[in-house]
């Protein structure tokens, strides 16, 4: 889509990002001002709301539930009756029996709407929904004054990434917490690496390379009775204005350790990518192959490769060159290790037994709700995917893209979330046999 940017608007440019970003070193702002209604260690019962039932949507409400006492779920919201029944059902198996879940059926919400009804009920809400709805359930729970973890991405475009920067700034204000699901922050490999390269052990970032290479996902069945609409939205993952591809649903995870190890975002991105395998009508529009260069504001590059083709070399990790050595991460195996440019191992996290950086989230989030501390992921998330969706523009387009231009871009291929319906028509269709049309580099303008 060809648009241009509107003239009246405050833009926003990188540096602006930038400047937010410095108010911490590690992407965790803390803050020690008391909040307005703070809960005293096990004094008080936490509410908890789940918006969005599917898989990690309900992984996250175990995980909050596993955080002590004085804490329950009492509302849930998805689109689909189905995956919230079949969440509810999960979570019956092990709390069904306690007075952790407190979920009558009068507080299942079933609908596009349902997350007003459940957010209103809680103090804490949970947003795991397809991430085209994130900025609009971001901007209800705040509004609402509740406290939030949210799964990454934060948004699939540059309107959702500036609609939740505007949310965080009103977070800020109301000193309300926000966890991000970039979990690799809350893992202790990972911020044991930062802690040196933040020493120096590193020296001056030279380049890098991230990665998600893995085999096929699953894609969505598609039964007789589905309208086109709920089949898009069950295989969310496949559509862009849904999902944003896997640069931004899985290279994310890297692209944000990249961000946060050197401190900056980047000022351009270019790539190419395709589909060479993964090319069946169930698919939708995503390219099953990556490589993205983004350029940082010290001439930085950091390459990039995502990729879902079954047979072939996997990898998820991320590599850095600096000035006096080399740092490594991987967090499938809790791996950190910190070399010298002669090669030898200064640091090795290696075989140390991290806890789970999904349940860690969820119990800083609730241990800073209870001692009147902030933390507020918001910016470093949407900053983060913003880099991935520059990141998948240029690879679908082949283009470079530059970050103040693409933040500020107005192109949209959706309605605002707020006026989604079941009559809403999806904003991509099938041709005649079933296919969607994919990008194609040197035609496609997304967003620009």
């Amino acid at each position: 889509m060809n648009t241009t940017a509107d003239p009246d608007k405050n833009l926003i440019t990188r540096r602006d990002f930038v400047k937010s970003t410095s108010l911490t070193a590690s992407g965790l702002l803390l803050s020690t001002m008391p909040l307005g209604a703070a809960y005293a260690a096990g004094s008080d019962t936490l509410k908890v709301a789940l918006v969005g039932c599917g898989n990690r949507g309900t992984g996250a409400a175990f995980q909050a539930l596993n955080t002590g006492d004085g804490i329950k779920l009492v509302a849930m919201a998805d689109i689909l009756e189905d995956r919230l029944q079949s969440s509810y059902e999960r979570l019956s198996t092990r709390y069904g029996d306690t007075d952790k879940l407190d979920v009558p059926e009068e507080h299942r919400f079933i609908g596009f709407d349902g997350y007003k009804h459940a957010i209103a009920l809680a103090d804490v809400v949970l947003l795991a929904t397809p991430t085209y709805f994130r900025p609009l359930h971001f901007e209800e729970a705040v509004n609402s004054g509740k406290q939030v973890f949210m799964e990454k991405p934060v948004a699939s475009d540059p309107a959702g990434v500036r609609r939740v920067l505007k949310a965080a700034e009103t977070a800020r204000e109301k000193n309300l917490n926000v966890v991000v699901g970039l979990q690799r922050r809350y893992q202790n490999c990972y911020r044991e690496v930062y802690k040196r390269i933040q020493n120096g052990e590193v020296g001056d970032f030279i380049s890098g390379q991230v990665y998600w290479n893995q085999g096929l996902f699953r894609a969505a069945v598609r039964e007789p009775h589905y309208s086109e609409l709920e089949y898009q939205i069950r295989g969310w993952y496949y559509f862009i204005w849904l999902a944003g591809d896997q640069v931004l649903d899985q290279l994310i995870h890297n692209l944000d350790v990249a961000n946060w190890f050197l401190g900056e975002y980047p000022v351009s991105a270019q790539g190419m990518g395709g589909s060479e395998v993964r090319t069946g009508k169930e698919f939708g529009e995503n390219f099953d192959h990556h490589a993205i260069e983004f350029t940082y504001p010290g001439g930085v590059v950091i390459s990039s490769q995502c990729r879902q083709i079954p047979g072939v070399h996997n990898r998820v990790d991320e590599l850095f060159q600096g000035t006096k050595g080399t740092a490594y991460t991987r967090g499938g195996s809790s791996e950190g290790i910190i070399r010298d440019r002669s090669n030898n191992v200064r640091y090795d996290h290696q075989g140390m037994d991290d806890p789970s950086p999904y349940q860690t989230e969820l119990d800083e989030l609730i241990a800073s709700i209870r001692s009147g501390n902030v933390i507020n992921d918001a910016d470093f998330g949407a900053k983060s995917s913003m880099t991935s969706i520059m990141g998948f523009m240029a690879s679908h387009t082949g283009q470079v893209i530059e970050w103040d231009k693409a933040i500020n871009s107005n192109g949209k291929l959706v309605p605002e979330p707020e006026d989604f319906s079941w009559d809403t028509p999806p904003p991509v269709l099938p041709d005649e046999n079933g296919f969607y049309a994919k990008p194609i580099p040197g035609q496609t303008r997304t967003f620009l």
